[in-house]
């Protein structure tokens, strides 16, 4: 009895720490919009989140995640924030190495493909290492970066709207900024890193939020659910879900956070297809 537990121990041990964390899923999810116009109908968006590069433990699954989407070919690719981690020990030294983690990062991002553009925000570890820096490689790597701003995406002669906050856990987001420009009658799509965020996007003319931040749990064990959930990631961690007229879809993240194991709550990849309803 006791070999057969030790064995089971091993087994849940050896998923969680080599096999969980490296085999993305890819998940699709159908998601209908009242005020999307009919030529957006099927609109395919690629939605990753919380990569925090590490030479030793996400490249693996950020390479799989990267062919997951190029094998799909979606319109739009969207990056929710995180893609270096601020270190424990704040130290000029260590925060500057954490900072460079962004380069191997983003040279790996470039292989995205997306006729409509990638797009990303920053997330907290983002702003909380060097905001700049990790913006400006990221640009340098073909994928735009969204602070506090929104640009219009047209097919057909119609029109939607692609939006991105500032971090909200770093005090720099402006939504009403954001969205300063965008006539209220366009559909409009919102990237924010922190999902709990929508509490407040809902009272706003806005369709759709793409979050990440809480990596759904990363451990999730069976009728208890997450054994940990960070600010702004408790209420909403996973999934879609509806907040008065607002919809929000919270990605896992593809990469792991401190502790190298995913348990319950593998990486994913959301392949989202964007439909309008009939007249």
């Amino acid at each position: 009895m006791k070999a057969a537990v030790a064995t089971g121990i091993l087994a849940i041990t050896a998923d969680a720490a080599l096999i969980e964390p490296n085999r993305p899923r890819l998940v699709r999810v159908d998601i209908a919009l009242p005020r999307l116009p009919a030529n957006f109908d099927g609109l395919t968006i690629a939605h990753l989140s919380d990569f925090h590069f590490d030479p030793y433990f996400s490249v693996t699954p950020i390479e799989a995640a990267i062919r997951l989407v190029n094998d799909v070919k979606p319109d739009i690719a969207v990056l929710t924030g995180d893609f270096v981690t601020l270190p424990l020990l704040k130290t000029r030294a260590t925060v500057m190495a954490a900072t460079r983690q962004i380069e191997p990062c983003a040279d790996l991002l470039r292989q995205l493909r997306a006729p409509l553009g990638i797009w990303a925000v920053l997330g907290n570890h983002d702003v909380f290492t060097h905001a700049l820096h990790v913006e400006t490689t990221l640009r340098q790597s073909g994928i735009q970066v969204l602070r506090n701003r929104a640009v219009p995406r047209e097919r057909d002669g119609t029109r939607i709207w692609l939006a991105g906050v500032d971090d909200v856990l770093a005090g720099v987001d402006d939504l009403n900024r954001a969205l300063r420009g965008v006539p209220a009658a366009d559909a409009v799509i919102l990237l924010v890193h922190e999902p709990d965020f929508a509490d407040q996007v809902a009272n706003y003319p806005v369709d759709l939020q793409l979050s990440g931040h809480s990596h759904g749990g990363q451990v999730r064990f069976p009728f208890v659910g997450p054994i940990y959930l960070p600010e702004l990631g408790q209420k909403y961690p996973l999934g879609l879900r509806q907040i008065g007229r607002l919809k929000l879809y919270t990605n896992p993240g593809v990469g792991t956070l401190r502790i190298p194991v995913r348990w319950n709550c593998p990486p994913e990849v959301t392949l989202i297809r964007l439909r309008s309803l009939p007249a």
